[in-house]
């Protein structure tokens, strides 16, 4: 049994109670100051939380890029309905990897493509239209492969390449990322001009100046936005001025890098180019990022074979930087040109060829003839060189001085086991060409425009 406790009173005198009570007052208001004070710290805290006041940028949309669409460019508001993806099993580490790809304000969640827009912001607000821009990100690790067409705004081959390739590549299998911009200067393409609407040739301002020129605040917005996402580039391009290519790649084959990309391409001919200051290629190369210029026929039509030329072309690519495992390899790599020359007509008249696209001429054969319509007197253009002709004229009427062939003068043996050496810069293009005619000895110029780049 437990023994009941005693419980005495004991009675403080007056002065020892009047303290007590004082001292259990003050103990009281100190604990209560703790609880608010303590309170609001919590409050405070909860209200400071990073979850609750970082901004989220938003998701792009996963779309099917064959499903043809009627609304080109999603709005905010669509974007905004779209619901989350589904929950998945746990990824494999090697999936894990991928990462979405923050482009234009926008995340691009791994195994998605979307098409997103970029604007320049460079004409009248009311009428401003955004660039289409296709994205497909893998749901693998990977590079990212940048294909860019129609910076000059009449030549429709590429825009025609880049679309065929991004909708065939399947997100869900690729290793990387692979953004494609259809038509770059899409003032140039709505109005069938090579040029901006100022007149000016957007790819001699690149990397741009964002308190320049109109062209070089384009060229900025789009270097910035786009082209430094890239680890490659791919920039495509075809002959102008009435002229047309063969499917090539210039490239600057000093670089290493450069020429990693090029033996990627399979059957494809290669000529050594530094790029004209202001170009696409050459910003990006300066900046860091290994890139090629795909020429391939001519300007303001389409051309079935240089188009799947280009198609297979950075298929090959894709795969050789294995991105992708269902494209096959194709073809054997062509020659490399490392010296080129550009043949003009002496006289004005009418240009007929002797010879096509991709011939293999020797010196002294003739490469066509140009009559005078009214005196009846022809001259024949004879090849200075042994080569193979990578761009030419279309027959037409011409004058003298003109530029009607371009030969390709294949590397010697000590080029074959030596990188070469940096050409001079010209003013107006990537490298200088030897003009010549049968009355003369070849000489050093400054070119006129004969190329697209």
């Amino acid at each position: 049994m437990f023994r009941p406790i005693e419980i005495t009173s004991h009675r403080l005198p007056p002065a020892k109670h009047h303290k007590f009570v004082m001292s259990g007052l003050f103990l009281c208001l100190i604990l209560a100051f703790n609880v608010v004070l303590g309170s609001g710290l919590s409050q405070a805290t909860e209200t400071a939380a990073p979850s609750d006041t970082t901004p989220r940028i938003p998701e792009a949309p996963s779309i099917d890029l064959q499903e043809p669409v009627i609304d080109l460019i999603p709005t905010e508001a669509d974007q905004a309905t779209v619901p989350p993806a589904p929950e998945t099993a746990p990824k494999t580490s090697s999936e894990a990897a991928a990462k979405a790809l923050l482009l234009l304000g926008k995340q691009v969640l791994p195994g998605t493509s979307t098409r997103l827009a970029w604007s320049p912001s460079q004409s009248f607000e009311g009428i401003a239209a955004p660039t289409p821009v296709l994205v497909v990100n893998g749901a693998k690790p990977g590079p990212v492969l940048c294909l860019t067409a129609a910076v000059h705004g009449d030549e429709l081959n590429g825009i025609e390449t880049v679309r065929r390739v991004m909708y065939a590549l399947e997100a869900e299998s690729l290793a990387g990322t692979v953004i494609g911009v259809p038509i770059v200067n899409l003032q140039g393409f709505h109005r069938g001009s090579r040029y901006l609407p100022d007149r000016r040739d957007l790819n001699r301002f690149f990397p741009g100046n964002p308190q320049g020129s109109s062209a070089a605040r384009i060229a900025h917005s789009f270097f910035r936005e786009i082209i430094s996402h890239c680890d490659a580039l791919v920039d495509l391009h075809t002959g102008s001025f009435h002229r047309i290519n063969l499917p090539q790649l210039r490239a600057d084959l000093t670089q290493p890098e450069v020429v990693k990309l090029t033996q990627g391409f399979g059957a494809t001919a290669v000529l050594h180019s530094i790029g004209a200051p202001g170009t696409l290629r050459r910003a990006a190369t300066d900046n860091g990022i290994p890139a090629v210029t795909l020429e391939a026929g001519g300007s303001m039509h389409l051309e079935e074979k240089a188009v799947s030329h280009g198609v297979k072309g950075i298929q090959t690519l894709i795969n050789t930087l294995e991105m992708h495992q269902k494209m096959r390899l194709w073809g054997a790599p062509e020659p490399v040109y490392y010296h080129s020359v550009w043949v003009r007509a002496d006289h004005g008249g009418i240009l007929f060829s002797k010879v096509k696209l991709g011939s293999r001429i020797d010196k002294g054969d003739i490469l066509g003839t140009v009559t005078d319509p009214i005196t009846n007197v022809r001259e024949e253009i004879v090849a200075p060189f042994k080569g193979r002709i990578l761009g030419m004229a279309v027959n037409q009427v011409v004058q003298p001085g003109f530029a009607a062939y371009r030969i390709g003068i294949q590397k010697s043996g000590d080029e074959a086991t030596h990188p070469p050496q940096p050409l001079p810069d010209t003013p107006e293009l990537d490298s200088p060409d030897l003009a010549t005619s049968k009355h003369s000895e070849p000489r050093l110029i400054v070119p006129d425009r004969t190329r697209s780049e």
